[in-house]
């Protein structure tokens, strides 16, 4: 029981035992002979000795609070903290994307760049999660703002790069900008770190018990936008080079497109058969691709020959019948 939070540190940190340099001991109960041989045992080393363990919180939190008021008695000191929960966003089809994962140090700041799922989309939501599950409804909601302004667009092109800051003090500032436009709206949660240890940990644990069950949920949204991402760059591509493809490929290509879309529309669809025939359909796709500039290619060096012996005959001048050479 002594040793679990330990292990737990360790594991969270990253980092082996045998990489610790010093190992700091906290609260007059530590002083029992047991537990200093246990921690020996542990590390492989004797523990530092030279901090009373009844003071040493006492100790730490004087010197946090000198460094975040910017004291210079302590500017060669650096306390790192950490986020106790990975922190993101919801994204297409209900997934929460991270951004900045859980014991990252603080202050950071991570940017990433977003575009908007709808044709002509003017609007987008910007909803910022904490926790580690995977889909969105299940992780706690920090806020919730509205980027207005994006410019009618297709789908994919807008480009909306999404900031999340954390000072030393554990202040949380969202903002999204829409790079087209210079629009831009934010939000400052200061309680995205407020979380007691017991809440931290029934949390981590609750996401590693149903990990199973998120990671076939995610995936099956996935396959979903997959199919209907496809779907979108089927009929994109029959509309863009109609002229060039004729009516048969072009009546194949819109049934893929519509059997696509009928089989993700469906609430209990059977995620191993759409993901295959999202497989399919994007080979077909592929095929008629290949195809049709095969094609392009050929006419192009048709033209290229024809010019050419053209410029042959200009360069002669005359050519003369067969009969005439004979005369």
């Amino acid at each position: 029981k002594t040793f679990e939070p330990v292990k737990k540190a360790l594991k969270d940190a990253g980092v082996d035992k045998s990489e610790i340099g010093d190992v700091v001991l906290v609260g007059g109960m530590t002083r029992m002979p047991l537990v200093l041989k246990k921690v020996k045992e542990f590390f492989g080393k004797d523990p530092h000795q030279g901090v009373n363990p009844d003071e040493v919180v006492a100790v730490g939190a004087a010197i946090q609070g000198a460094v975040l008021a910017g004291d210079s008695s302590v500017s060669d000191i650096t306390l790192l903290d950490v986020t106790p929960l990975t922190l993101g966003l919801e994204t297409l089809g209900g997934i929460r994307t991270p951004l900045i994962e859980r014991n990252t140090t603080i202050p950071t700041e991570k940017t990433q760049v977003f575009s908007t799922a709808s044709d002509n989309q003017t609007s987008v939501e910007i909803h910022v999660l904490q926790g580690e599950r995977e889909m969105a409804k299940d992780n706690k909601t920090l806020g919730r703002f509205m980027l207005e302004g994006i410019p009618p667009a297709p789908r994919g092109i807008p480009q909306v790069e999404v900031t999340f800051k954390i000072d030393a003090n554990g202040i949380l500032n969202v903002s999204a900008k829409d790079k087209a436009s210079g629009k831009e709206q934010s939000i400052t949660i200061t309680a995205s770190t407020q979380l007691d240890d017991s809440e931290v940990d029934m949390l981590v644990k609750e996401a590693a018990e149903k990990a199973a069950d998120d990671k076939k949920q995610k995936e099956r949204v996935e396959v979903k936008i997959e199919a209907e991402s496809v779907a979108f760059q089927i009929e994109k591509f029959v509309d863009e080079f109609k002229d060039k493809l004729n009516d048969t490929d072009k009546t194949e290509l819109k049934k893929e497109a519509e059997s696509l879309k009928e089989m993700a529309a469906k609430d209990d669809f059977d995620a191993d058969k759409l993901k295959e025939a999202t497989k399919e359909a994007t080979t077909k796709l592929q095929q008629k691709g290949a195809a049709m500039y095969e094609q392009a290619a050929k006419e192009v060096d048709a033209e290229d020959a024809n010019t050419e012996s053209t410029e042959k005959v200009e360069e002669g001048e005359v050519i003369e019948p067969d009969d005439e050479k004979k005369k």
